[in-house]
């Protein structure tokens, strides 16, 4: 299929510039089709964008590729993207701040060695932490990181015996990070999916990627250049807001506001936006046939917010991010802080913390949720400096992810109608809604729609 090269390219709308939506493009563009890629926002990116703050090309929320990106890898290779200089590399840990918790980091070995290693050598656990760990490990990998029935996370950390403290410091991170979902909610099948192509993989799977350059310039604006040079076209600021069937099973669309490029009959369309737009998109017939989708949606949505507050240039932490444990009572809300003048030159002194699955935090106004947050670096580092930062702004996505709970029905990228196909990090996978998620779906409808138009040469 990779080598398939058209008689003639196809016409083809991808609508949606996320990273499903470049991927999509991407891969049709490669292959000599005639591309579309249309974006409603006047930045590329869709859930994963740049935002200007304070002089600093940012991100709408900051973002760590957790292992298991092998997809994401293969496009930034396809975009001539220098991974190097883009991505900072370290291997997979788990640490807090000192005398806060845990310090697990992974030497560079081969896997299994590399977590035995990092395990035996791990600060801050017991023995009887250490074994419970081994023991996750050894039976996962056993089960062949398959349930026979999906049920929370924390109905599986209970079946397996692992400690509070275990629990406490690594689990319940790794499945917040990982699902943005709690793990009273979120899917133990989909989180052991994570581990197994991450922990259970080889070594390099395993390792954490941070982006030093905002996401809009690292996927998207490549993918943008990427399209026309192979004389595809890229359209910001354009909604579509319907479709209209021709003939020969082709396709028209109606958009927001007149657009040259927008005219006439198209081949066929990707929809790659969030799954309410989708919905709008898609026939009703269609759309009450794809779970997930429908007006009565089996999908609910958590929020992921980042709190950036900007401290003295000289400001720096001892790694590049740290976990933080959150403890709502004490108005502790960051699960994770990174240290941004690691990441780039020019943001020195700049903190970026996460909150996912930030329901109750975003009931606080910006202001109140940036003080907790600072008084909460204050303590954990033992710096009152933390406690006044020079600014600060706070970025919440209210429906930045669907909610990965156990047995959640997901729509297939096929729709049923010849040359409509629907991708994003929704749709059926492996993987929860995470970049490599979208990614993964784009490539899949692109490869799906050249598959159909294989078979039908070949009739």
């Amino acid at each position: 299929m990779a080598n398939f090269v058209p008689q003639a390219g196809k016409k083809i709308a991808v609508i949606g510039a996320g990273w499903a939506g470049c991927s999509a493009a991407t891969i049709l563009a490669e292959q000599g089709h005639q591309v579309t890629l249309i974006e409603a926002a006047r930045t590329l990116g869709g859930r994963a964008r740049r935002v200007d703050i304070h002089g600093h090309a940012l991100d709408n929320g900051q973002h760590i590729l957790l292992g298991a990106y092998s997809a994401t890898l293969k496009l930034l290779k396809k975009l001539s993207i220098d991974t190097g200089a883009a991505l900072l590399s370290l291997p997979l840990q788990m640490c807090y701040p000192e005398g806060r918790g845990m310090h697990f980091v992974a030497p560079k070995l081969p896997a299994p060695w590399h977590l035995l290693l990092a395990l035996w050598k791990a600060k801050g656990l017991s023995r009887e932490d250490k074994m419970s760990l081994a023991r996750f490990s050894t039976t996962a990998r056993w089960m062949g990181w398959q349930l026979h029935q999906d049920c929370s996370v924390t109905e599986l950390l209970q079946r397996f015996d692992q400690t509070e403290k275990l629990c406490r410091l690594m689990w319940v991170p790794l499945c917040i990070a990982a699902l943005n979902t709690p793990p009273e909610r979120a899917s133990a099948q989909i989180f052991l999916n994570v581990l197994r192509d991450s922990l259970g993989a080889r070594r390099a799977a395993s390792d954490m990627l941070i982006p030093r350059v905002d996401l809009s310039s690292l996927v998207p604006e490549a993918a943008a250049r990427f399209i026309q040079q192979r004389h595809g076209k890229v359209i910001s600021g354009v909604s579509v807001k319907a479709l209209k069937s021709g003939a020969n099973n082709s396709w028209e669309l109606e958009c927001s506001s007149p657009h040259t490029a927008l005219t006439g009959t198209w081949d066929a369309v990707i929809i790659a936006t969030a799954p309410d737009h989708a919905m709008r998109l898609l026939p009703n017939t269609i759309a009450g046939a794809l779970p997930g989708i429908d007006n009565n949606s089996s999908f609910s949505y958590e929020p992921i917010t980042t709190c950036y507050l900007q401290y003295d240039r000289a400001c720096r932490l001892p790694r590049a991010f740290f976990a933080l444990e959150d403890q709502p009572a004490l108005q502790h809300w960051g699960q994770f802080v990174f240290d941004r003048g690691q990441l780039h030159a020019d943001q020195q002194g700049l903190m970026a913390v996460v909150v996912s699955a930030s329901g109750a935090a975003i009931e606080l106004s910006h202001d109140q949720l940036a003080n907790a947050i600072a008084l909460q670096l204050a303590d954990n580092f033992n710096n009152p400096g933390f406690a006044k930062p020079l600014w600060h702004q706070v970025i919440s996505e209210k429906r930045a992810t669907y909610s990965c709970t156990p047995g959640l029905k997901r729509p297939p990228n096929q729709t049923g109608i010849t040359n409509l196909l629907i991708a994003g990090d929704y749709t059926e996978g492996d993987y929860p809604a995470t970049l490599e998620a979208a990614v993964r779906s784009g490539s899949k409808a692109a490869q799906e729609l050249i598959a159909q138009w294989q078979t039908r040469q070949h009739k």
